[in-house]
C-alpha cells in the first residue's frame, strides 16, 4: 500500500481515478443484481401467493369430500398452462393433512401418498417444524441449506383446518433468471468502465502532469531560478491554475530581486574600487608632482650634458605619462561647467566622425535636444566622447554605430549601439572596473570614467549586449537626471 502511495502524482492520480470508478462500477452493479435478486423472489412471492390461494380454496371442498382425483387435477392443472423454464413455475405440489402425511403430489415418485412428508428429506423436516409455527397467512420460506424455496398455504375454511399446501421452486430456476441480468448488468458496467477509464486517465494525467512539472521547478530553485512554467500547460481558473500564476509570479519577483541584489553588489564593488584608486592615486600625485619639480629645478639651475639633459628627458616623460594615467582615476564630474547645450553634442560628432571613417564604421546621429539643459557639458561631452571611441574601436570595418540622444520627462537618455562582438558574463560583470578592458588601444580607463561621472551625476549607465540577425548588437544606456546640483 505505501508503494502505491510513494507513486508518482502522474501515475498514482489515474490509478487512483481508474481504481475508484472500477469500484464505483462494481459497487453499482452489485446493488443492481442484489436488487433484481429481491425483485424475483418479490414476483415470485406475488406470483405463488396468488396461486396457493387460489389453489388452496378450490383444493377445501375436494379433500373435505376426499376426492383424491380432483385435487391431483387442481394441483396439476398450472403445469400444463407455463413454461418450465419461468421463476413462476412450481417444481412440485404437495398437499399435506393435519398429521404431516402426503395426501396428493404432482411428483408421487419423491412425495408418495400417505408418506410421512417429515421423513422424506431433512429439508421436509426443518420445513415442517417453521409450518408448525403459528401463522395462518401464506407464508415464502427458504430452510438452511436447501436448494428449494417453498411457499406454504393454509387450506382452511372458516374454522375448519384441513391441511397445507406447499408449492415447492428450485432455486436453479430463481438464480438462471438472475445469471442473465447479472451479465447483461456486468455488460453495461464494462461498457460505463471502457467509455469512463479512458477519460478518467486522461483527465487524471490532465491534473497530474502539472503537478509533476510544478514539483520539478521547486526542487531546482535551491539551486537556480528554474524557467517559467507554460500557461497552456494548465489554462484553467481553478486552485491548481491559481497556484501556477502565483509560482510564476513568485518567479518573476525573485528573479528581480536577484537582479537587484547583482545591481547593488556591482555598485558597492564599483564604489569600494573608486574609492580605493582615488587614494593610491593621491597617494601617488604628491611624491609624482615633488619629483617632476626637482627634474625642472635640475634642468633649469643645473649645468648638465647633453646624455644627462637626455636621460631627464625620458624620465620626465615617464613621468608625465604616470601622471596622466592617475589623472584619469580621479573623475570629478560636480566641477564648474555651463550648461549642456545642443551644440555641444554636435561638437563631439565633428571629433568622432573623422575616428570612424578611419575605422571604416558608419555614424548614424540622431541628436533631439533642442535647447540647453541644466547639466554639465564638460562632462556629459565626456561621458559621450567615451562611449562614441569604445562603439568605433568595438566595431568591425563596414560596421554602424548608431547614437540617439534625447531629453524627456525631466532626464537626458544617451544610447550608443554598435554591432561587435557579443559581450560574455565575466565582460558584463567587469565592464565598468579600471583596468577591465585594457588593450592595444587604451589602457582601459574609458568605461570607467564614464560610469563615474553618471553616477556622480545622479545617473544610471548600463549595457546589454546579445546577438540580432545573425551579428552582435551591445548598447550603452545612459540616463541622467536634470537639474543634478553642480
Amino acid at each position: 500500500m505505501r508503494f502505491l502511495l510513494n507513486l508518482s502524482f502522474r501515475y498514482k492520480v489515474p490509478l487512483w481515478g481508474s481504481l475508484l470508478i472500477v469500484a464505483t462500477a462494481a459497487i453499482i452493479s452489485s446493488t443492481l443484481l442484489l436488487r433484481s435478486y429481491e425483485e424475483l423472489k418479490s414476483d415470485l412471492l406475488r406470483d405463488a401467493t396468488g396461486q396457493g390461494r387460489t389453489m388452496a380454496t378450490t383444493l377445501f371442498p375436494a379433500i373435505l369430500h376426499d376426492q383424491v382425483w380432483r385435487a391431483y387435477e387442481i394441483i396439476k392443472a398450472p403445469f400444463g398452462r407455463e413454461s418450465g423454464d419461468s421463476p413462476g413455475q412450481a417444481e412440485a405440489f404437495v398437499v399435506l393433512d393435519r398429521r404431516w402425511q402426503v395426501y396428493v403430489s404432482t411428483d408421487p415418485e419423491s412425495l408418495p401418498m400417505l408418506a410421512d412428508f417429515r421423513r422424506l428429506a431433512p429439508e421436509y423436516a426443518a420445513l415442517a417444524e417453521i409450518i408448525a409455527q403459528p401463522g395462518s397467512e401464506t407464508r415464502l420460506l427458504e430452510p438452511d441449506g436447501s436448494e428449494h424455496l417453498f411457499m406454504a398455504t393454509p387450506i382452511r375454511e372458516e374454522q375448519a383446518h384441513l391441511g397445507t399446501l406447499v408449492q415447492i421452486y428450485s432455486k436453479k430456476v430463481l438464480h438462471s433468471r438472475f445469471l442473465k441480468s447479472a451479465e447483461q448488468a456486468a455488460l453495461i458496467a464494462l461498457l460505463v468502465t471502457v467509455l469512463l477509464l479512458p477519460l478518467g486517465w486522461y483527465w487524471g494525467q490532465r491534473t497530474a502532469v502539472p503537478l509533476v512539472r510544478l514539483t520539478e521547478r521547486m526542487e531546482e530553485l535551491g539551486r537556480r531560478l528554474p524557467d517559467d512554467l507554460a500557461p497552456e500547460l494548465y489554462d484553467y481558473q481553478d486552485e491548481l491554475g491559481r497556484l501556477y500564476r502565483a509560482y510564476n509570479r513568485t518567479l518573476q519577483e525573485l528573479r528581480e530581486k536577484e537582479q537587484i541584489e547583482r545591481q547593488m553588489i556591482h555598485s558597492e564593488r564599483l564604489a569600494a574600487i573608486g574609492k580605493l584608486t582615488a587614494g593610491i592615486a593621491h597617494e601617488i600625485n604628491n611624491p609624482l608632482l615633488g619629483m617632476l619639480t626637482a627634474l625642472d629645478t635640475l634642468r633649469r639651475h643645473g649645468e648638465l650634458s647633453p646624455r644627462t639633459l637626455k636621460t631627464l628627458t625620458l624620465l620626465e616623460r615617464g613621468l608625465l605619462q604616470i601622471k596622466e594615467t592617475v589623472g584619469a582615476l580621479l573623475v570629478e564630474a560636480k566641477v564648474k561647467s555651463r550648461d549642456l547645450a545642443p551644440q555641444d553634442v554636435e561638437d563631439v560628432r565633428t571629433l568622432i566622425e573623422p575616428q570612424a571613417r578611419e575605422q571604416g564604421v558608419s555614424l548614424r546621429w540622431d541628436n533631439r535636444l533642442e535647447a540647453p539643459l541644466p547639466l554639465p557639458s564638460s562632462s556629459v561631452r565626456q561621458v559621450l566622447i567615451n562611449l562614441l571611441l569604445n562603439a568605433v574601436q568595438a566595431s568591425a570595418p563596414g560596421g554602424e554605430v548608431s547614437v540617439a540622444i534625447t531629453a524627456a520627462s525631466a532626464t537626458l537618455s544617451m544610447v550608443v549601439v554598435n554591432g561587435g562582438q557579443v559581450l560574455t558574463e565575466m565582460q558584463t560583470a567587469h565592464l565598468f572596473e579600471p583596468f577591465a578592458n585594457a588593450d592595444a588601444h587604451g589602457h582601459g580607463l574609458g568605461l570607467w570614467v564614464c560610469y563615474q561621472i553618471v553616477r556622480q551625476l545622479g545617473g544610471d549607465i548600463a549595457v546589454e549586449s546579445e546577438a540580432h540577425d545573425g551579428a552582435g548588437r551591445t548598447a550603452f544606456k545612459v540616463a541622467i537626471p536634470l537639474g543634478t546640483p553642480r
